[in-house]
C-alpha cells in the first residue's frame, strides 16, 4: 500500500475546517459505500454516516487512520484502479493549473464564482472535488489518448476548464471517446458553442457551460472558492 497516499488523504483529513466532509468527499473518490467500508471498519454504518456528517465529535488520528487505511484497502480489493490514478502527476504543458477541493463543492458554487452560464440542458445539482484548467490547443498536441487521464489529477468528480477554445466540439469529442468522465467541463472565454459539444453534453449527462474570462482570470476566481 502506498503510505505517500495514505499520509496525504490523512492529513488533508486532519487540516480541513470539516474533517467530516473531507472524509466523505475521500470515500466518494473511491466510490466505497458506507456500508461497506463499515464493515471493513467493523462497525456501523451509522458511526460511518455520523462522522461524515460532523453529528459527532472530530475522529481522532486512530479512526482517520483506520478509515484511509480501509479506502485503500478495498481499493486493492477491486483492482487498485484509483490509487494507480492517485499515484500520478500532471506532467503535460498542455495543463495551466489543477486543484483539489479540501471538501466537496457544489457546482453551482464554481458556475457563480465564473459567472458561468448552461450552454447545454444538463442540470448543475452535483458537487465537485477539483478542477482542472487546460490549455485545449496545447494539450491536443502534447497529451495523447494514454495520458488523457493527467487532466484528471485525483478524482474524476472534478470540472475540466478548457482554454483558448472557440466552439468546444474537440474537447466534448475527447471526452466521448474516453472511458473516464469529468463532473462538468466549462469552456472559458468561447466563440459560438458547436451544437454537436452541446449534444454530446447532453447524452454524456455532463453540464456544459461557458464563462466570460480567460484562463489567468479563472485561476485567480477559483483560488477565491
Amino acid at each position: 500500500m502506498d503510505t505517500t497516499i495514505e499520509e496525504k488523504i490523512a492529513g488533508e483529513v486532519v487540516l480541513s475546517a470539516h474533517p467530516g466532509r473531507t472524509l466523505r468527499k475521500w470515500r466518494e473518490d473511491f466510490g466505497v459505500s458506507q456500508r461497506d467500508l463499515a464493515r471493513s471498519l467493523s462497525t456501523v454504518p451509522s458511526v460511518v454516516s455520523d462522522y461524515e456528517a460532523e453529528r459527532r465529535a472530530s475522529p481522532g488520528a486512530g479512526f482517520i487512520r483506520k478509515y484511509v487505511h480501509a479506502l485503500l484497502a478495498l481499493d486493492q480489493q477491486s483492482g487498485g484502479k484509483v490509487s494507480a490514478r492517485l499515484g500520478r502527476r500532471p506532467h503535460s504543458e498542455g495543463i495551466l493549473g489543477m486543484r483539489e477541493f479540501s471538501v466537496a463543492v457544489p457546482l453551482k458554487s464554481l458556475a457563480d464564482a465564473l459567472e458561468a452560464k448552461m450552454a447545454s440542458r444538463v442540470d448543475l445539482h452535483r458537487d465537485i472535488h477539483g478542477f482542472t484548467l487546460v490549455d485545449a490547443p496545447r494539450a491536443i498536441l502534447s497529451i495523447d489518448a494514454s495520458h488523457f487521464v493527467e487532466m484528471y489529477g485525483w478524482t474524476t468528480q472534478r470540472a475540466l476548464i478548457f482554454a483558448n477554445v472557440k466552439y468546444g466540439r474537440s474537447p466534448m469529442v475527447a471526452i466521448r471517446a474516453h472511458p473516464l468522465k469529468p463532473a462538468a467541463v466549462v469552456l472559458s472565454n468561447p466563440g459560438r458553442v458547436d451544437p454537436l459539444a452541446v449534444r454530446l453534453s447532453e447524452v454524456e449527462n455532463i453540464p456544459l457551460l461557458t464563462t466570460p474570462y480567460g484562463a489567468a482570470e479563472v485561476l485567480e476566481r477559483l483560488e477565491e472558492l
